[in-house]
């Protein structure tokens, strides 16, 4: 049997040539074009997180900017570019998968503590030199563990609004979610949208800081509150969207022209007037958020899912800031409708489940299923259930 540090599946850089395995992706030309945006920035370091512009679990694969710079696909992970080095950090899920992905150009670091981050980039950059992120990346607390890991070290955090991985990638980036946004059908919601709005409404003014307004960045937030799904993301019903509602407006920013008839007659229905929802391309939402912060107003937030980016567009004593937003915390609570909808919905999940055991009951003892047969079926009978819309995410198949 071959040694185990013959292993041909992972990467060898002490090699000459290195070794790379066929899983692994040629980054030369993207790390080297994103050094080249950042020289002509003056950016020493750039930081590429995991996530998307709204804090979300799982991400589309226009957001998979770490996977497209460095070949690594898990779903966790930093990476740190400067103009001699370039590093990706991850947890022990993904150290082996790392290795097959990355090619040479990328340190591997088994951590994924900020501190190692900041202690890499300290050693990496020069005093006087300063580190780039897109603040509308990060989340507040990310932003600001960075910010303390380097107080005092002489070198600076710099927000680079425009994305430098976005510029480079260019136009082979994916397009952005173009799917139909469309109302869920009344005998699935709890309320009506607008006993919801009326609701945080209602909320808002008994807060003893009286909020002028809530803004939502959390995509389920918005799907929420107007009973809107759509499909900008695999295995989650929901689309590229921020709410702005106030005590007397409400402002969805969505692409206006992918709400399919219904919803938008839905949304229009009581317009004008405090219950009439505007509707605004969803890049305009950072200018919006600026103008209306110029008023004597108070805007409450969660920050769990607000960007850094956005928090700092609001000076900070026209600020009201919990972990979670009035509307995340309203959704955690479901009313007898919506808890009698989902028993039905695992009751239906069950019987596909049940169909799936007696199914590998019968054909496993003639060995012809491997896993990759056995998600499929899964994924078939559940399919072929009443109402359902695909799996909350891609089935796990094992055995053994």
């Amino acid at each position: 049997p071959q040694a185990a540090n013959a292993r041909t599946d992972i990467r060898d850089c002490s090699t000459d040539p290195p070794y790379l395995p066929p899983t692994a992706t040629d980054t030369a030309a993207r790390v080297l074009a994103l050094r080249g945006a950042m020289q002509a920035l003056g950016a020493q370091a750039y930081v590429v997180p995991a996530t998307d512009a709204h804090m979300s679990e799982y991400i589309s694969a226009r957001d998979a900017r770490l996977g497209w710079l460095t070949g690594f696909t898990g779903s966790a992970g930093t990476a740190v570019v400067t103009q001699d080095k370039a590093a990706l950090w991850t947890d022990s899920r993904y150290w082996t998968q790392a290795e097959r992905q990355l090619d040479c150009n990328w340190e591997l670091q088994r951590t994924t503590w900020i501190e190692s981050i900041a202690m890499w980039i300290l050693e990496a950059v020069p005093v006087g030199g300063n580190i780039s992120l897109d603040p509308f990346l990060f989340s507040i607390d990310t932003w600001n563990s960075y910010r303390q890991a380097l107080q005092g070290s002489g070198r600076i955090l710099l927000p680079i609004e425009t994305n430098l991985v976005d510029q480079v990638w260019g136009d082979q980036r994916p397009p952005a979610g173009s799917g139909e946004i469309y109302s869920l059908p009344e005998e699935f919601t709890g309320s009506s949208w607008q006993e919801k709005v009326a609701r945080i409404r209602q909320e808002m003014e008994q807060h003893v800081r009286h909020p002028t307004a809530v803004l939502l960045s959390g995509l389920e937030e918005t799907a929420w509150l107007f009973n809107l799904r759509g499909d900008d993301i695999p295995y989650n019903p929901v689309f590229y969207s921020y709410t702005l509602l106030t005590n007397t407006s409400i402002s969805l920013f969505v692409g206006e022209q992918r709400l399919a008839a219904a919803a938008r007659s839905s949304l229009r229905a009581g317009c004008p007037g405090p219950l009439c929802v505007e509707l605004r391309e969803y890049g305009q939402a950072p200018e919006q958020l600026r103008q209306y912060v110029q008023g004597n107003v108070t805007v409450w937030l969660g920050t769990e899912y607000t960007t850094y980016g956005l928090y700092s567009l609001i000076p900070q004593e026209k600020l009201l800031e919990d972990s979670y937003s009035p509307v995340m915390l309203a959704k955690a609570v479901k009313n007898s409708r919506e808890q009698d909808l989902l028993r039905a919905a695992h009751v239906r999940d069950a019987v596909a489940v049940i169909q799936y055991l007696l199914w590998l009951e019968k054909t496993v003892p003639q060995g012809e299923v491997d896993e990759f047969l056995g998600a499929q079926r899964m994924d078939a009978l559940r399919q072929a259930q009443e109402h359902s819309r695909g799996p909350s995410f891609q089935s796990i198949s094992a055995s053994g």
